[in-house]
């Protein structure tokens, strides 16, 4: 028996576990779930009663991590990015191969030869965003240069938004995802891209500013504004003489210019404890970043201070969020970025009978036989219920049928690792279109 560790069992984690316990017996394998909470980390294998435990485990706790990770044969770690390395540091002194949803920092780039050495294998970035959008166009780009095409632009967006029929709101949108990270999005340094050869940079103050349509078939128009570091992936997808390169989030035609009001004012910053007590309302808390009104109208003065239209779409967007109103925030202390997040998670929560979707969409722009070409493929998930999200199913599932490749040794090369390579993406992205997890190309006139 092959023995599969998993450390977090949060949002993500669900379609993944589904899928390994389906797989267990006809691929000997046995699943240990731990979490946090053992009463979760029970629940999630529930299923699975023969094949898979869930036990308690504080991922800080080094001593009582390495125990488990030593009694295993592969980790998948699902823990917030910043833990990452404390368990990876443990599985190159343990000798276990390991598999993640996030990017690669710059200090495991570095512990590669180290990794190599031992024979493991570090397989990173093996999600949706990133994971199914590298998978995806290197399928894509490995084509077009096979049949001789010259990149001349690439671009790529993804979103986890709420499905239509779920839509209820001005905003169009509701969490899917760790909210932390959608209130944090974009932080952390300017986002680089390159545009007809020229590098561009846009500072967090700008991101939300400077956005573009994207309409995608059957599913309509979308703000996309760029994601991180798009460069970075140059050389990557092998595409270092590329004159254009932009990776980007979508969202909802319109919410863009209203979440830019919440940057503007200051709403988004997780670097210090406001000065607000438990009783103080989310109009308190607007009016902390406002200049001083005698009249006491915060609605009023937050449209004068942004800029804003008192009867447009952004600040009816505010006033459902009920910002205005005498609503207590409940808890003192809290970061500007927390304290709006304790609305949020209120306000845009997945009701029930509520599903998500994911959306992704890819351009390709080519050179051909003396002709430009352009092909756009996208990709539209809808969630399945409440436990089987659209996130769920498209972060978790690529790491469990990558679980397969490694504990089958399909994979031969070692060290860290992305998913850009034939003997990872053909696999996968083949095994998600049975799953109905299908890209649609158009190939579109230039």
């Amino acid at each position: 028996m092959r023995k599969i560790l998993i450390l977090g069992a949060g949002r993500s984690a669900a379609s993944l576990i589904h899928y390994l316990i389906q797989h267990a017996d006809q691929q000997e394998w046995r699943i240990t779930v731990a979490d946090k909470d053992a009463t979760h980390a029970h629940s999630m294998v529930r299923e699975g009663p023969e094949v898979a435990k869930g036990v308690a485990l504080d991922a800080v706790e080094a001593e009582a991590r390495a125990k488990l990770i030593a009694d295993h044969d592969l980790v998948i770690s699902m823990l917030p990015a910043f833990m990452h390395m404390d368990v990876l540091r443990d599985c190159l002194r343990l000798k276990k191969h390991v598999i993640t949803p996030s990017y690669v920092p710059d200090e495991l780039w570095k512990m590669s030869p180290e990794f190599a050495s031992a024979g493991l294998i570090v397989l990173n970035e093996m999600g949706l965003d990133p994971g199914i959008d590298h998978m995806s166009a290197m399928r894509i780009l490995d084509r077009i240069r096979r049949e001789g095409g010259r990149m001349e632009a690439f671009e790529s967006y993804t979103g986890g938004l709420v499905a239509p029929e779920s839509d209820d709101n001005p905003w169009g949108y509701k969490f899917s995802w760790n909210p932390r990270n959608v209130l944090l999005a974009g932080q952390g340094g300017a986002a680089r891209y390159i545009r007809d050869g020229k590098v561009k940079y846009i500072p967090y103050h700008r991101l939300f500013k400077e956005t573009v349509r994207i309409d995608v078939a059957g599913v309509g128009g979308f703000d996309g504004y760029a994601n991180r570091d798009s460069l970075k992936y140059r050389k990557t997808y092998g595409l270092d003489g590329i004159p254009t390169l932009l990776r980007g989030t979508l969202r909802k035609a319109g919410y863009c210019e209203a979440w830019d009001a919440f940057v503007a004012l200051g709403c988004t910053d997780d670097s210090f404890a406001m000065e607000l007590g438990a009783d103080a309302t989310f109009k308190d808390y607007i009016d902390a970043f406002l200049p001083h009104v005698a009249n006491g109208d915060t609605r009023a003065a937050m449209a004068v201070t942004l800029g804003l239209d008192p009867q447009g779409e952004a600040m009816r967007k505010m006033d459902w969020l009920a910002l205005f109103g005498d609503r207590t925030i409940g808890v003192a202390g809290l970061s500007p970025a927390a304290t709006l997040q304790r609305l949020l998670e209120d306000k845009w929560k997945l009701m029930p009978d509520d599903k998500d979707m994911v959306v992704m969409w890819h351009r390709f722009r080519y050179a051909s036989e003396g002709m430009h070409k352009e092909i756009n493929a996208s990709l539209t998930v809808i969630g399945q219920d409440q436990k089987h999200t659209a996130m769920a199913r498209t972060v978790g599932l690529p790491i469990a049928m990558a679980c397969k490749l490694v504990l089958n040794g399909k994979i031969h090369e070692r060290g860290v690792l992305l998913p850009i390579t034939p003997v990872l993406y053909d696999p996968i992205l083949d095994e998600l279109d049975r799953l109905g997890i299908s890209f649609v190309e158009e190939d579109v006139e230039v």
